[in-house]
């Protein structure tokens, strides 16, 4: 307890304002000492965004930016590939022909999954329908394409999912090949 007491009795004194003075000439002479080092090249931020650019525009040929920023009126050095995706475009776009009556829930082209959500169709409000296409390939194949379909019956006033067999989700599957192969034809 005694400690404290000098420890208080110490720290009563008066800061000399020319010791900060000093202080602060001393940090900022040090931090500013740290900028000097002489960093390695593939540690500077600018030098590798430089870098990074040049290696880009030699990549892609020409400016980068929106779509709209690369257009030139009378030809250019620069191609657009246009937006890639990861599967086979034909079926791609066939699967979303095929149920685009029914609304989306998830489209994703790089995954190629296609998602809806449940569909009630106006002809029969106590059957509702479900579809997920899962596109495999980059290559337009029968096996490429993956179809799940639910279906569901209102009964008692709760859905009640319904065992539907193959049947219906093989034709499904031959409905979206065979607009695909319409689409590679044209």
């Amino acid at each position: 307890m005694h400690y404290f007491k000098k420890f208080n009795r110490y720290s009563k004194h008066k800061i000399n304002f020319a010791n900060i003075i000093i202080i602060l000439f001393l940090s900022f002479s040090i931090s500013a000492c740290t900028t000097g080092i002489g960093m390695p090249d593939w540690m500077d931020a600018e030098k590798s965004r430089d870098r990074y650019e040049a290696r880009k525009q030699k990549k892609d040929g020409g400016p980068t930016g929106k779509i709209q920023d690369g257009i030139k009126l009378f030809g250019s050095d620069v191609k657009d590939s246009g937006a890639l995706i990861g599967v086979n475009a034909l079926l791609w776009r066939a699967s979303l022909d095929t149920i685009s009556f029914m609304p989306l829930k998830e489209a994703d082209p790089y995954g190629g999954i296609i998602m809806t959500e449940w569909y009630v169709n106006p002809n029969n409000p106590l059957e509702r329908s479900k579809v997920t296409v899962y596109i495999l390939d980059t290559r337009l194949r029968a096996d490429a394409l993956r179809v799940t379909l639910f279906i569901q019956n209102l009964q008692n006033g709760e859905w009640v999912n319904v065992n539907i067999g193959d049947d219906s989700r093989i034709q499904l599957e031959n409905t979206i090949l065979t607009r695909a192969r319409q689409m590679k034809q044209k």
